[in-house]
């Protein structure tokens, strides 16, 4: 169960600044939420991606960062894969609610509605590429900046058992494009992603 925990943590993070901000679940917005709207519409008609990545760690027990490379897949409006080939293959899949982890020819698979702690790590990624303002909205308080050229969602868990694992989460983009996601551990470790050049089909 661990490890489904860890993995579906690095899921999440398959998650800039500009004058506005936003911040949703109930606050008065501060910017223009006219601009969010549009993020979220131009996110909606991203219905397929598939790109390389790259990840970094920074882990209180380890001396220096972890580094992993591989590719991401994208189908709208549930189906989520991240393939990592370096250092040693791993690949998650979402897909209709359930979440699969097949590493070391051994595949384990857990309901995400019986799992219901990493429910907010998924959904930060499947529901920012979909651009699915009530996902983000039931699962996060959110911070917007930019402007579709440049924008940024800073999203703080909203259960505080989530919180106490994890701090924020910063997806940043440009117009209908994921190029980083962090998360923000509450214990001072963090992961980073980077979403590369797109890969054929």
């Amino acid at each position: 169960m661990r490890r489904l925990l860890v993995a579906s943590r690095v899921l999440g993070c398959m998650l800039a600044v500009g004058s506005g901000a936003l911040i949703c679940r109930g606050a008065e917005p501060a910017g223009d939420p006219a601009t969010f709207e549009q993020l979220l519409t131009l996110l909606s008609e991203h219905r397929h991606g598939h790109a390389a990545f790259t990840e970094v760690q920074q882990l209180s027990i380890l001396d220096q960062p972890l580094h992993s490379s591989g590719e991401l897949r994208y189908d709208a409006p549930d189906r989520l894969e991240k393939r990592t080939l370096e250092p040693r293959a791993e690949d998650l899949l979402l897909e209709n609610g359930v979440l699969t982890v097949d590493r070391n020819h051994r595949r384990h698979s857990v309901a995400l509605r019986d799992f219901p702690q990493a429910l907010p790590f998924v959904e930060s990624l499947r529901a920012t590429l979909a651009g699915d303002r009530t996902a983000l909205e039931r699962h996060f308080a959110v911070h917007f900046l930019g402007d579709l050229e440049r924008w940024t969602l800073e999203l703080t868990p909203a259960e505080a058992n989530v919180r106490r694992s994890v701090r924020r989460i910063l997806i940043a983009g440009e117009r209908d494009r994921i190029r980083t996601v962090r998360i923000d551990q509450s214990d001072g470790d963090s992961s980073t992603l980077t979403i590369g050049a797109d890969l054929a089909p």
